[in-house]
């Protein structure tokens, strides 16, 4: 009987370093805890959630890697300044960005609010192109980088209720695609994930009858996991993935098929 073990390594990554935003809970910490696994230094970015991202960096600083938490409201021109500056001043550079800080705010259009048209579109779709144009200045310098921005499902097929955070994500594809052929001479790629309908504490809660409802929509009839997303990003972040840049790559179990 033979064996045939199949192991995958990832380019050595320990002098690279990188910023996720929104990175104290769900598939940011899932991202943030995957490149620390192949050696990567990570800032951990958080809006509010300082105990989370304090006790995530300790994680990660304790795999021998550097880590440290940087509050900043990504809607904030000011504060992901602030954030840049301090990442620069402590490093010297962001090799790797994932823009995965994003908030929803659901309602009927007729009902939706002005103020929550512009939450919105300030964090999910401002907060992409003001972390992006900071980090791809670093980038530029050193004629190398990764942008991998989070999108959603959503933002491929719609969904009702959800007119800001659809239009948010779908922007951020379309944001993607002009920043790829903006750079991508310089050794620069950027990416846009889709994440779907995953296991975490948003589905937890729904009920049996929501939850048919969703797992009726996708193929594979099944919730992914955060690990689906982490794996994509860390592969996406990896000197290997240099040939693929300006794409959209869904990871929703065939949903938007």
């Amino acid at each position: 009987i033979y064996t045939l073990e199949i192991k995958v390594e990832h380019s050595n990554q320990t002098n690279k370093f990188a910023l996720v935003t929104g990175a104290a809970k769900g598939i940011g910490k899932s991202i943030a805890l995957k490149l620390a696994e192949t050696g990567i230094n990570v800032a951990i970015n958080y809006k509010s959630s300082k105990d989370d991202a304090v006790r995530l960096s300790d994680s990660i600083k304790s795999m021998g890697v550097k880590s440290f938490a940087v509050q900043a409201d990504v809607s904030s021109l000011t504060e992901v300044t602030e954030m840049m500056d301090k990442i620069i001043q402590t490093w010297g550079k962001i090799d790797i960005l994932v823009n995965n800080a994003g908030i929803i705010q659901d309602q009927l259009l007729v009902r939706m609010s002005d103020d929550a048209w512009d939450n919105v579109i300030g964090t999910n779709l401002n907060g992409t192109f003001y972390c992006t144009r900071a980090a791809i200045k670093s980038m530029l310098k050193t004629r190398w980088g990764r942008v991998i921005n989070i999108g959603s499902v959503v933002g491929l097929r719609g969904n009702p209720g959800q007119s800001n955070y659809t239009a948010s994500k779908a922007a951020i594809i379309g944001f993607t695609k002009a920043v790829a052929k903006e750079v991508a001479k310089r050794n620069i790629t950027v990416n846009c994930v889709t994440p779907g309908y995953l296991e975490t504490e948003t589905t937890a809660i729904l009920t049996d009858a929501q939850k048919e409802f969703w797992l009726s929509a996708i193929p594979q009839g099944k919730f992914g996991e955060l690990d689906d997303i982490s794996n994509l990003v860390l592969y996406l972040s990896d000197e290997k993935s240099k040939y693929i840049t300006g794409q959209v790559i869904s990871v929703d179990g065939g949903m938007a098929v």
